[in-house]
């Protein structure tokens, strides 16, 4: 019986990911990098910190990474701030409360850093739904790696078996499949051109959804 919902959050719950490449790209202008898209878009479900410590070593950056991750984050918060119309992805909303008034356990597994999903949750009034929030900048390593959702299980207190995960980036999904962990695929437009293909379900719509689908429609291979 599933009873823990294990969300992502960039590109499942908000669309914040326009803005993480308008300040990534805005940055790497500054530093002189001159980053495709096709390959920004191999970056998605890393950590800003593990995005960084990748580029240092293939481009051979002389600013330290937490420099580059500050740099960044100063530029997200002054977009962040003056984007008015950022909002929740369409049916989410529902989708959490829903949940939460049915008495499931609602867990926030994302690769963001703590200051950044602060300023999300706060903005949306989030916190209230989730009883725990694991951020990627804890582990050394970001998704694929699994830890994130090992993590999140275990804060949990409940078996695999009891939990899935919601994810809209490759990375996010292959990170579920290496955790054992049941993975719903979002499709999601504002995370581009993502294979989702390894997920044991695919969806595009948060309202088919809700606390009967996910332990019945979502759960049939």
């Amino acid at each position: 019986m599933i009873n823990t919902v294990i969300f992502d959050m960039d590109g499942v719950i908000v669309n914040t990911e326009p803005i993480h490449e308008l300040s990534f790209k805005k940055h790497f202008n500054e530093i002189g990098l001159n980053i495709s898209q096709e390959e920004y878009d191999t970056f998605r479900g890393l950590s800003t910190r593990n995005l960084y410590q990748n580029l240092k070593q293939k481009y051979g950056l002389k600013q330290k990474v937490e420099e580059l991750v500050l740099q960044k984050r100063s530029i997200f918060n002054k977009i962040f701030q003056e984007d008015k119309e950022l909002d929740l992805l369409p049916g989410v909303r529902n989708l959490i409360e829903s949940l939460y008034k049915d008495n499931f356990q609602l867990i926030l597994a994302t690769s963001s850093a703590r200051v950044t999903l602060t300023k999300i949750f706060d903005r949306f009034g989030l916190f209230p739904y989730f009883k725990h929030i694991v951020s990627g900048e804890d582990f050394p390593n970001s998704k694929p790696d699994p830890t994130i959702f090992l993590e999140a299980v275990k804060l949990s207190g409940q078996p695999k078996e009891n939990c899935i995960v919601i994810e809209d980036s490759t990375q996010g999904v292959i990170a579920a499949n290496r955790a054992g962990i049941f993975c719903i695929g979002y499709r999601s437009k504002a995370s581009g051109d993502q294979d989702l293909s390894t997920a044991n379900k695919i969806i595009s719509d948060f309202s088919i959804l809700n606390s009967d689908t996910i332990n019945t429609v979502c759960l049939v291979k």
